[in-house]
């Protein structure tokens, strides 16, 4: 892992609504990303950790403090400056796959290609490639029907690594699978920490945050703590 942290929050606060109805879900939270870490964020519902993802993967916007990313301040972007970033330097992975059903496994991990304006060539090369990362690369003319939940996933993590970001943002990539496809999903997350991407990961499941090296554990707005779990790094 690099010294310098890819990530820094300093004094994150985010508050919904105006006077009485106002709710702070985040209160002024510190935390630093170490390049090529893989870090699970835990905590139970309303403790901030899915504001904290929304913020860091420049979904929202924080009420104050400051974002650093790569040493740059994103919380003084615009709209327009945080989705360059996003498609840049972030990829996303979702519990619910997220995928395009009547489109083959290939075309959905186009998807953020064409949004870039690469040519065919390039989409199709990149694509394959990506797909052959993740193990599907003989399932690239499938649709989502025709594949299982643990192959939709592995659909869905080649979308996102397709642009080969630096960070990979997932929100609970297991939560909608069976106990032996959602190790494999992890394996595979870990084998791509392995090659040098920062894997940011949302679980409430002890076994999966068990994959990661660094798990933060957020309560009442606030990093409650940050857990070493002591696995080898990249």
């Amino acid at each position: 892992m690099g010294d310098d942290p890819i990530i820094r929050l300093r004094g994150i606060s985010k508050t919904y609504g105006t006077g009485a109805t106002a709710f702070q879900a985040l209160k002024g939270v510190d935390l630093d990303i170490a390049r090529g870490d893989f870090v699970a964020v835990m905590g139970p519902s309303g403790s901030g950790k899915s504001t904290a993802m929304n913020i860091l993967g420049c979904l929202d916007v924080p009420t104050s403090g400051e974002y650093l990313f790569h040493g740059h301040h994103v919380e003084t972007l615009d709209r327009d400056q945080r989705a360059l970033l996003r498609r840049r330097y972030l990829g996303f992975v979702f519990q619910g796959f997220n995928l395009l059903s009547r489109t083959t496994a290939l075309e959905n991990v186009e998807l953020p290609l064409l949004y870039r304006g690469e040519d065919r060539r390039a989409r199709y090369q990149r694509g394959m490639a990506a797909l052959d990362k993740v193990g599907l690369k003989p399932w690239w003319d499938h649709t989502p029907a025709e594949l299982s939940g643990g192959q939709q996933q592995r659909v869905a993590i080649a979308r996102a690594i397709v642009t080969s970001p630096d960070v990979l943002l997932a929100d609970e990539p297991t939560g909608n699978l069976d106990t032996e496809r959602s190790f494999e999903i992890m394996e595979l997350l870990t084998d791509l920490n392995r090659t040098g991407i920062t894997v940011l990961m949302v679980t409430h499941e002890p076994d999966m945050a068990a994959y990661a090296r660094t798990i933060v554990h957020f309560r009442d707005g606030l990093v409650e703590r940050i857990e070493n779990t002591g696995r080898a790094g990249v």
